[in-house]
C-alpha cells in the first residue's frame, strides 16, 4: 500500500506541483517560533470564509431573488427545508463572526507593525479583501428583503447620489431602476453570489502567496529571514508551519467553533445585533421603521456619516459625511507610510503610541455604539468628538511615532 501511495504521489507530481507546493507553503515554510494568541485570527478568517461559501451555496438552492418572493423563500428555508434553519443561522452568524476575526486580525497587524516593510503590498492586498468583505456583507444584507434590509439599502444607496456629477448615474447603475426594486435585488444577488465571492477567493489566494513570499511577522517585529543557519539556510528562529502551527491552529479552531456553535444554537439573533428584529418583517415600501441602522460591523462608519451636520465650502453635509465614511476605511491602507517609528512592534514602542492605539480602539467601540442609537444632539456631539479621535490616530502618526521613546529591539525573537 505504501508503494502504491508513493507511486501515485510521483504520478501526480509529474503532472502537478503537489509536493513542492506542500513544502513551500506548509512543511518547509518557516514561521517565527514566538506566535501568540493574536495569530489565530488569520486562519480563523479562512475557516469562516469556507463556512460562508458552503452555506451560501446551499442557501441559493432555495432562495428566490424576486422582490415578491425573496422574504417568503427565506421563511421557506427556515421552516420547510431540512436543516435550512441551521444553514441560514450558520451563514448569518458567520457574517458577523467574519468581521469579528477580521477586525481582530487587523488589530494584531496594527499592534505588531505587520504593515511595515517588507509587507506593504501584503497589507494593501489585505485591505482590498476588507473592502470586498464589506461589499459582500452589504449585498448579502439586502437579500432577505425584510424591513431593515430594504430601508438600510435605501439609506446606503442614497449616499452615492450625493457624489457630484456622477452621483445620479451611479445610483441608477446600482439600483437598475429609479427606486429600490426587483431589478436591484437581482443585481445585488448576482454581486453577492458570483462576482464578489470570486474576487474574494482570488484576493485571499494572492494574500497567502504574498505572505509566504515575504514571511510572517511576529510579536517582536524581527525579520527571521535575516538570521539563517549558514549550513542549512533555515532561519534560526523559525519552525515549520506544519506540523507546529497547523496543530496550534486546531486549538484555535476548536475554541472558535465552541463559541460559534453556542451562538448558532442558543442565540442566533444575538439580541438583535446579528439578525435584527425588523428584518423578520417583510419589506414595506410605505412604512419606514422608527430607527434605521446598519448591522453592528458597519455602525462605526455610519456614526461618522451622521456626525457631519453642517455644510462646508461648496460641499453639503451629506457629501462630507460620505467622504468621511469612505476615508475612515481607506485610511488604513496608508498605515505603512504613516508610521515612522524605528521599531515595528508595540512591545518596543513608547507610551505615546500605546495611548494613541488605546484611544483609537475606544473611539471605534464608542462610534459603533452611537451608530446603533437614534441621533440626538448629545449623541451627535459625541460622534463628532470620537470621529476626530479616530482620524487623529492616523493623521498625527507621522509626528508622534517619530518622537515616541522606543526600546531597542532584541537580536533574536523572544517568547
Amino acid at each position: 500500500m505504501s508503494k502504491g501511495l508513493n507511486s501515485l504521489k510521483e504520478w501526480i507530481d509529474k503532472r502537478f506541483p503537489m509536493t513542492s507546493n506542500w513544502e513551500a507553503h506548509l512543511s518547509k515554510y518557516y514561521a517565527p517560533k514566538n506566535f501568540n494568541f493574536w495569530y489565530y485570527f488569520g486562519s480563523l478568517a479562512l475557516l469562516v470564509l469556507v463556512n460562508q461559501l458552503l452555506t451560501g451555496i446551499f442557501l441559493t438552492m432555495n432562495y428566490k431573488p424576486d422582490a415578491t418572493l425573496a422574504f417568503a423563500s427565506v421563511e421557506y428555508i427556515m421552516r420547510d427545508v431540512d436543516y435550512g434553519w441551521l444553514i441560514r443561522y450558520m451563514h448569518s452568524t458567520g457574517a458577523s463572526m467574519f468581521f469579528v476575526v477580521v477586525y481582530l486580525h487587523m488589530f494584531r497587524g496594527m499592534m505588531y507593525g505587520s504593515y511595515r516593510k517588507p509587507r506593504e503590498l501584503l497589507w494593501l492586498i489585505g485591505m482590498a479583501i476588507f473592502f470586498v468583505l464589506m461589499s459582500l456583507a452589504f449585498t448579502g444584507y439586502i437579500l432577505p428583503w425584510g424591513q431593515m434590509s430594504y430601508w438600510g439599502a435605501q439609506v446606503i444607496v442614497s449616499m452615492f447620489g450625493a457624489i457630484p456629477v456622477v452621483g445620479d448615474s451611479l445610483t441608477l447603475l446600482l439600483l437598475g431602476d429609479f427606486n429600490l426594486s426587483d431589478a436591484t435585488l437581482n443585481r445585488f444577488f448576482a454581486y453577492h453570489v458570483v462576482t464578489l465571492p470570486l474576487l474574494m477567493i482570488v484576493l485571499v489566494f494572492v494574500h497567502i502567496l504574498a505572505l509566504h513570499e515575504v514571511g510572517s511577522n511576529n510579536p517582536d517585529g524581527i525579520e527571521i529571514k535575516s538570521n539563517k543557519n549558514p549550513k542549512t539556510k533555515i532561519p534560526v528562529d523559525g519552525i515549520p508551519f506544519h506540523p507546529y502551527y497547523s496543530v496550534k491552529d486546531i486549538v484555535g479552531v476548536i475554541g472558535f467553533l465552541i463559541i460559534f456553535c453556542t451562538i448558532v444554537f442558543f442565540a442566533p439573533e444575538f439580541g438583535g445585533y446579528f439578525l435584527e428584529h425588523n428584518n423578520f418583517i417583510p419589506a414595506n415600501t410605505l412604512q419606514t421603521p422608527d430607527h434605521i441602522a446598519p448591522v453592528w460591523y458597519f455602525t462605526p462608519y455610519y456614526s461618522m456619516l451622521r456626525a457631519v451636520t453642517v455644510n462646508f465650502l461648496w460641499i453639503d453635509a451629506k457629501l462630507w459625511g460620505v467622504i468621511l465614511m469612505a476615508a475612515a476605511v481607506i485610511i488604513f491602507a496608508f498605515l505603512p507610510w504613516l508610521d515612522r517609528s524605528p521599531v515595528k512592534s508595540i512591545r518596543y514602542k513608547g507610551p505615546i503610541f500605546k495611548f494613541a492605539l488605546t484611544m483609537f480602539v475606544i473611539s471605534f467601540f464608542v462610534l459603533g455604539w452611537l451608530g446603533m442609537k437614534a441621533p440626538t444632539p448629545l449623541y451627535t456631539l459625541l460622534a463628532q468628538i470620537f470621529t476626530v479621535i479616530y482620524f487623529a490616530f492616523f493623521l498625527l502618526m507621522p509626528w508622534y511615532s517619530k518622537i515616541d521613546k522606543t526600546k531597542p529591539e532584541p537580536k533574536r525573537v523572544t517568547k
